[in-house]
């Protein structure tokens, strides 16, 4: 997955001002930093997303 991508699924699920907030704000429980953090470290974007996923109990169809 893109950053592009990445980004618009986030914008697509919590909203563009909520979705900024969680990836700054929100510590991954799998990844043990936030998004924002975990991308800028070289965390593959769909990693991110998916720990997201999990942490926010998004339907699966969406991962």
């Amino acid at each position: 997955m893109r950053l592009t991508e990445f980004n618009e699924r986030v914008t697509g699920q919590f909203g563009a001002a909520y979705g900024a907030s969680v990836l700054v704000d929100h510590v991954l429980s799998g990844i043990g930093r936030t998004a924002a953090e975990a991308i800028e470290a070289g965390v593959e974007p769909r990693d991110v997303w998916r720990a997201l996923c999990a942490d926010f109990e998004v339907p699966r169809d969406v991962w």
